[in-house]
Parts: structure tokens; sequence; C-alpha cells
């Protein structure tokens, strides 16, 4: 098993979940998350004063499934989170050493 983590623009998450879904991804993990990259932040203008915004607003998406799967998620996340421009995002694949469903006590695979 694989933990997919994705750093995307927020306004990509709807078109990432729907090209995830048919792969039989059943659930993922969204977090509102800031930070920067290689654009360090962007200047912005509010009220006539410009300003400095260090950390731009992201989502984390985790998303666990089974080794594969990886190749086909990832290219999913990287071809729909795409716009060409600076900020896109990252994405980072984990090993997952056990996983368990609290309610039936399912283990690993069985567990996703």
């Amino acid at each position: 098993m694989k933990l997919v983590m994705a750093v995307i623009k927020p306004f990509k998450l709807d078109e990432v979940r729907e090209a995830l879904t048919p792969l039989g991804v059943q659930g993922l993990t969204v977090t509102e998350v800031k930070g920067f990259g290689r654009q360090k932040g962007q200047t912005e203008i509010y009220r006539g004063a410009e300003y400095h915004v260090s950390f731009l607003p992201k989502l984390k998406i985790e998303v666990a499934v089974p080794s594969d799967l990886v190749d086909a998620v990832v290219e999913a996340i990287a071809s729909t989170a795409r716009t060409g421009k600076i900020g896109d995002g990252k994405i980072f694949v984990l090993d997952v050493e056990r996983a368990l469903r609290i309610r039936t006590g399912e283990t690993d695979a069985s567990a996703l």
C-alpha cells in the first residue's frame, strides 16, 4: 500500500476528485494548508497598499491506495491539477506499513 500526498491549488479539488473516482479511489482526506515553494509567496494590493503574502493557500490531499494503483493515481492528480503556472503543487508517494478500519477491524488493503 502507498499513501499519495498531493499539495494543489484549491480551485482544482473538484477536478482531481472527479479524476480519481473512476480509478477506484473510494476515499480521500483534504486539509487546508498554507505554504510556499519557488514562487516565495506573492505581492498583493489591498486598499491601495502593497503587501507581501509569504504563505499561499493550498490544499493537501491524502489518498491511501494499493500499490498497483499508484501510477494511475499520480498521473490523474498531476494531469488534472496542472495549470502550467508556478505554484501548481507537488505529489509525494510514501509507503504505508499498515492500515486498520476501526469500525470493522479490517486490515491493510481491505481496510481501504
